[in-house]
This record gives C-alpha cells, structure tokens and sequence, in this order.
C-alpha cells in the first residue's frame, strides 16, 4: 500500500481514463474569471489530474460497498467522458468496510481510499475535498438510492461554468421518490423551516447526491463547522448567502429499508444547526461580505431596472421571517413599555419602547427578510426604518389619546390590549413600507460589473490537518 504525503496531505493521483470526445470547452484557469453574465470560466477537463472525484463516506457499509462501488465505477467508465475518481472515505468503521474498500481499490484502479479515525459525514468530506487535486467534487451515499442517470446533469453546470454547486432534490414534481410518509413528512417540514426561516432557495438540502466546484469549495469549506449531517445545510445555506448559484436535478429516489440513519435523531440536530448557523451569521464568525464580494456573481445590467428588482424572496418566506421577528420586537415592546409604564406617563413610555425596538427590529428585517447584506444604503434604510417608526408612533400615540380621553380611568388590560393592536396595526402597515418602499434597491447600476476580487489569504485560511488522513491505492 501506498499512503499520503504526510507532509503535504494531497492525494495519490491514479492513472487518468481514457478521456471521451474532445471537450466542447476551451481550456482556461478556475479562477473566478468572468465572461458575459459574469457566468464562471469553464472547467479544464484536458487537465492531467481527474476531472471529477466522487467521495462515498461510509460507516460499517462492508455488505453492500462493493457492489455499490462497482456499480458506479462501470457506469462512469461508460457514460462520463472525462477522467475521474472514486475516493471511499472510511468514517473510523469497526467492521470490515475498510477492508472491502482496500480489496475493490486493488482491482479498480480508478478507487482510492481514505481512512479516518473520526466519525461524521461532514467531516469526510470536508477533510477529502480540501485535499483532491479534481476540480469538480462531488458525493454519494453508498446505497446509491438517487439513480445514477442524474449524474450527468448533476455535473455539466459546474463543468461549463454555469453553477458552482449542484443538488439532487426528492422534493420537486418532476422527482420520482419512494419512501415511507414518516421521512417524506420529516424532509419536507425540515425544508420548509429552512426555506422560511433562513431564506433559503433550495427544496431539498439532505440528499445525498452533490457536487460543487473546488475553486468555490476551497473558499467556504473553512468555514463549515459542522462534522456530521448537517454538513450538507450548512455548506448550501453559506452557498446562497455568499450570492453562489446553485443548481438543481430532479431525481429518482428510492429509500433504503435497511438505512442505520436516525431520522428522529438527525432531525433534532439540524434544527440545532439551524440556531447555531444563525448565530454565527449575525455574530459575523463567518465572513460573509468578504466571501461574496470575492465568490458572487455580479447582477446583470437589466438588473438595474425598477421592474426587475426584487425585495428578497418570495412574500410567503418574508412574511414568516417578518412575522418571527415581529413576535420578538412585539414582545419586547410589551416588556419595555410595562418598565417605563411603572415610571411615568404611557405616552412616554410607548415612545420609549417603539424607540429601542425599533433600530434592531430595522436591522433584523433587513438582514433577515430582505436579505440584504453589507453597509450599502444602510443609513437609508435605518433612516427610513425611523420614519415608520413614526408612523407606528402615531397609531399608537393615538389609539392611547382616544382610550384617555374617556371621562372614567380604563383597567390596566384595556391600556395593554389598545397598545397591543396599534401595535400589531403598525406591524402591517411596517411590513408594507419595508416590502415596497425601504429596502427597494434605488439608482442605476453601471451597464458593466466588475470582476469579483481574487480571495484572500484570509479567507482560505484554515488548512485541514491529514495527520489522520490516509490513502491506499493498488500497488
């Protein structure tokens, strides 16, 4: 056996396949190079390492890994025109998978094999991927439940240029999925809070059938924490908030009855993926604003037109994000004004509580519902955010002079039930503002974008450590 490069932890790279017809694509770096429509540089598929490294992580899998490796590996060496590699990345198993995996790698001279001591798909992939030589990457689950004819539509975005990353969805009318209604039930409310609460764009984050370009991969895999299954979320979520397209094939789909999976178990950690992601999103750990000014697509000119400008996703994604934070500020609002209720008049403190609301309650929905990210035309935005403000002010300064100008004292629980619909009043009529009037992009966009800025040291910053990472390839 042979194994990595202690040293410089790349990977052994296998004698090239044969390569298929001639490329349709010239030959060019990957590099964030820009061509019209700012679409990135097509994929050199006559480079002298694989072109495509697909990663099967696997944990106890010795029963069915070898017929699931050469299942793929014969349909690759018939239908994908361009060099490739299969890398089984061994999860710390306990039976013989490593062993089955070792045997096929001997045989298949396209397999390599890497064994970890640590558990967690997320981890596999990340610790692989950060060290391929392939420009496209992608992964599989080892029972191949996504029928292998999505492949080639799964990778021709990322090769031409396209996309930068690429997902199998169960989740679309044109997918055929068989499955039990508990994990079909389970997959679509998941995806459901994603795409409500975090704004996400894509129908089906768990899917086990991916790829993403290894320029784009380099950039954000240091900036993935998650070591298990909410790897795949987290690296889409980053994707989209760092402006990255990504793609989507509709697939046959059929469950594995066999699958160890936790569904239950998995379900509750992605909803503490969920929170943990958020925090580290607002608490800026993760660069966001570096990232997309070096990894986004640019808008195109048309863009700039007052037609063609959209407020932030669909109206149902903004409503819900819109009305979470509205809960929040109201609650808050409640508690403030019961303070200053206890010491002076409720004029006052109804100012006082919209006021120190009304800032975060700004800045919330415009990273949030809006989704819109760095300082530009902030001012604007908290200015305008004041101006409503104003108008809630006004409704319930009003509802209160109206209630007080009664001859008879009203009971505490009318005064906080009067405020409470003003309020709520107010939330209507603030989220109609936000929606078509504040956070509206303004002004035209020159006729020409800007190449993206090459990415910094910085942002690469985070080199894996291979001391546990090892590869075996045939003698």
């Amino acid at each position: 056996m042979t194994f990595t490069d202690q040293a410089t932890g790349t990977l052994p790279q296998p004698a090239a396949t044969p390569a298929g017809p001639a490329s349709e694509f010239a030959a060019t770096a990957t590099a964030f190079d820009t061509v019209p429509g700012n679409r990135r540089s097509p994929i050199d598929t006559r480079t002298t390492v694989p072109v495509l490294d697909v990663t099967i992580p696997v944990y106890n899998e010795e029963r069915d890994l070898e017929a699931c490796l050469r299942r793929l590996h014969a349909y690759l060496r018939s239908t994908f025109p361009h060099s490739f590699r299969i890398t089984v990345a061994d999860n710390a198993s306990t039976d013989g998978t490593l062993e089955a995996a070792e045997r096929v790698a001997r045989e298949l001279r396209e397999v390599a094999v890497v064994h970890l001591a640590e558990k967690g798909r997320g981890n596999a992939l990340r610790k692989v991927w950060l060290v391929s030589p392939s420009p496209v990457l992608a992964y599989m689950d080892v029972d191949l439940s996504t029928d292998l004819a999505a492949l080639g539509p799964l990778l021709a975005p990322l090769i031409s240029g396209h996309s930068d990353l690429a997902i199998g969805t169960r989740l679309t009318r044109n997918s055929r999925v068989v499955r039990g209604p508990k994990r079909e039930f389970i997959s679509r409310s998941y995806n459901f809070l994603l795409q409500s609460l975090m704004g996400a764009h894509f129908s089906d984050a768990q899917c086990g059938f991916k790829a993403i370009r290894a320029d784009v991969a380099r950039q954000l895999l240091p900036h993935t924490l998650d070591n298990a299954w909410f790897f795949d979320t987290e690296l889409l979520v980053l994707a989209e908030k760092c402006g990255l397209r990504v793609h989507e094939v509709p697939v046959d789909w059929t469950d594995d009855p066999d699958s160890s999976v936790d569904i239950v178990q998995t379900a509750v950690a992605d909803l503490r993926g969920m929170a943990r992601l958020s925090r580290d999103l607002v608490s800026g750990r993760i660069p966001v604003d570096e990232l997309r000014a070096a990894l986004a697509r640019g808008p195109l000119p048309a863009a700039s037109r007052p037609q063609e400008q959209s407020p932030g996703g669909s109206l149902f994604g903004q409503l819900i994000r819109f009305g979470s934070i509205g809960i929040a500020s109201t609650v808050a609002y409640l508690g403030i004004f019961l303070i200053f209720r206890g010491l002076t008049d409720p004029q006052l403190a109804n100012f006082l509580a919209l006021l120190i609301t009304a800032v975060a309650n700004t800045a919330a929905n415009r990273r949030f519902t809006f989704g819109i990210q760095g300082r530009s035309e902030a001012a604007r935005h908290h200015f305008e955010g004041l101006l409503v403000f104003g108008i809630g002010l006004a409704l319930t300064s009003g509802a209160l002079a109206v209630l007080h100008g009664f001859p008879a004292a009203p009971a505490p629980w009318v005064e906080i039930a009067t405020v409470t619909a003003a309020n709520l009043a107010a939330t209507a009529i603030k989220f109609l503002l936000f929606r078509h009037v504040v956070f509206v992009r303004r002004g035209r966009l020159p006729a020409t974008v800007a190449a993206p800025a090459p990415a910094t040291a910085g942002l690469t910053a985070g080199a894996v450590d291979t001391s546990n990472l090892q590869t075996e390839t045939a003698k």
